[in-house]
């Protein structure tokens, strides 16, 4: 017999029975507020699905026989969007659906996470407003309650004010960069961008700041300020307000674990509204998500031309992983670790190259890094803040680690926070929130052959239809060529990738160079600019949203770099 397909895992009895007690307190919440169930087929017809709206990747897909494209169900959301506009009237409406069921999403396969888990769900359907958002957190609210969830937390945004902003934007490319950037959470490529374009500078601020805007009710405040500086008219917070509202009707003990941020601004084009997260124990993956999408039905049901719509999922295995339940066995969601957010602030410190700047930034924030100086064998030290008072990050944690290894640290929660160069965030291509260019370390990517075969590569490529490139950053590399509309084999090689083309292995290398030293000395020229890198400090998005001492310690960082 053979083990489960990477990605996919059997659940033994005694999980099992803990799963279901989950899923049942779940599902007896929703019941109680007369949601339904419903089930839709694992398998979807993939243009039915895309009709409302962007459709998550997914690992599988396949025709049927009458030569349909099917694929497995990525996200629940859109099935049950189907099944409404198909099988439902306007007389239905108002629809309150629930729905337990597994989906199926891509991922890396050395990333750690799985690719199947389920979703306990329910759809709110013809109800709009404040009070169809009101709902939807409330329901939400009661579940973690009831499960016993230690230290939760709500975290909530929305499109509406980015939407506003880009509405006066009349370049379209810089506003479908500037979404790619936002989804992407990489907010220094979108500071980049924003800055060189040609708009003006209340727009260029105010977008730039938002995705960077996270607390109290205040908050919406500043947000409002931002907008009419950029000369949007109507505020784009009022159902934010009406929402604080709401939730402080639940009680202080909710209202105080409220809070507002403009970086979860992923499927733009999905969520028209509201979005907000759950988040839980101190695990750096939410445990739920959802928000409004108001237009993805409209003119779908007949006899309805508008169908606001709400709805929101719980991860089942994010739930298991933070219930306080001494019996379960933990499934540890995707790999994700809890930190107790009391803990020190952990800082993932790059060794190599990058070490002694990376120190040298970190002390001119305020920490002390006398320990990192000479450490030995020891990869984690404890250190302080020095400096005192309501700001002071306080106890601070260092683990010493691989540039290339640092977004894996951070991103699965090994650590909070960390450093490393543009390469190795692109190269990893996990969920990192990227916040500050520190503007050391810089090098470039290029493309080079030898010199004394120049115009080889090109009558290869004429005669079989493609370029043999080695390189470290396989990613990179593909991206690039297929950009370029370029047929790339490429082959992944760990260091010496000069020798590549020298030794006949392949046509072109692509690698970092800073000074070109190496390239010269092996007589190898640069056939191909590809992009500029620096260092970067990124975070873990949950633990931005989730721990103040994060972005405190990034606004000291940008400091020390607009000092020089």
């Amino acid at each position: 017999m053979t083990a489960t397909p990477w990605g996919f895992r059997d659940i033994l009895p005694e999980e099992a029975q803990a799963r279901e007690d989950i899923a049942l307190t779940v599902k007896n919440c929703l019941k109680a507020h007369r949601y339904l169930p419903v089930e839709t087929p694992l398998l979807e017809d993939k243009s039915a699905l895309e009709q409302g709206g962007h459709l998550a990747d997914t690992p599988f897909k396949l025709f049927d026989d009458d030569g349909r494209f099917l694929v497995v169900r990525p996200d629940n959301t859109l099935s049950i969007v189907r099944l409404v506009s198909s099988r439902m009237s306007a007389g239905d409406l108002p629809l309150r659906l629930r729905y337990e069921a597994p989906v199926v999403r891509a991922a890396s396969r050395n990333s750690g996470t799985s690719r199947q888990f389920t979703q306990l769900g329910y759809e709110l359907i013809g109800a709009g407003g404040a009070a169809g958002d009101a709902e939807i957190v409330s329901i939400a609210v009661e579940v973690v309650r009831e499960l016993g969830l230690p230290g939760w937390r709500l975290v909530c945004g929305s499109v509406l004010p980015i939407k506003a902003l880009l509405s006066c934007c009349a370049d379209a490319d810089l506003t479908r960069r500037v979404l790619e950037f936002v989804h992407a959470n990489n907010l220094v490529d979108l500071d980049a961008h924003v800055r060189a374009s040609g708009e003006d500078e209340a727009f260029k601020r105010a977008v730039c700041a938002l995705p960077r805007l996270s607390g109290g009710i205040e908050v919406l405040d500043e947000v409002d300020a931002l907008l009419e500086d950029a000369g949007v008219g109507d505020s784009a917070t009022d159902e934010l307000r009406a929402l604080y509202g709401a939730v402080s009707a639940m009680g202080e003990d909710v209202r105080a674990r409220l809070t507002f941020d403009f970086s979860i601004l992923n499927s733009f084009d999905y969520y028209t509204g509201l979005l907000f997260k759950v988040y839980a124990a101190g695990m750096p993956d939410s445990v739920g998500s959802g928000g409004r999408y108001d237009t993805v039905l409209d003119g779908a049901i007949d006899g309805a031309q508008r169908v606001p719509a709400a709805g929101f999922a719980f991860s089942l295995e994010r739930l298991e992983a933070v219930r306080p339940d001494e019996k379960a066995v933990c499934a540890g969601g995707d790999g994700a670790i809890p930190r107790d957010v009391a803990a020190p602030l952990r800082i993932a410190v790059p060794k190599g190259s990058l070490n002694g700047d990376t120190l040298r930034v970190l002390e001119a924030a305020g920490l002390d890094v006398s320990a990192l100086r000479d450490p030995g064998r020891h990869l984690i030290f404890r250190a302080r803040d020095t400096r005192e008072g309501d700001d002071s990050i306080g106890e601070v944690e260092y683990i010493i680690v691989r540039p290339t290894d640092a977004p894996a640290f951070v991103a699965c929660g090994g650590a909070d926070c960390g450093i490393c160069g543009r390469d190795s965030l692109i190269e990893a291509d996990l969920n990192l929130l990227q916040l500050i260019d520190l503007q050391f370390g810089a090098c470039r990517f290029i493309e080079a052959e030898p010199a004394w075969r120049a115009g080889e590569a090109e009558r290869a490529y004429a005669r079989r239809g493609s370029l043999r490139v080695a390189t470290k950053y396989p990613r990179i590399a593909s991206a690039w060529y297929e950009e370029r509309g370029v047929n790339a084999d490429i082959i992944s090689l760990h260091g010496n990738i000069e020798l590549g083309p020298i030794v006949g292995l392949s046509d072109r290398i692509v690698d970092i160079t800073a000074t070109g030293t190496t390239l010269r000395e092996n007589d190898l020229v640069i056939t191909g600019e590809i992009m500029e890198c620096t260092a970067r400090f990124f975070v873990n998005p949950g633990r931005a949203r989730l721990d103040g001492r994060v972005r405190r310690l990034a606004e000291r960082l940008a400091a020390v770099v607009a000092q020089g």
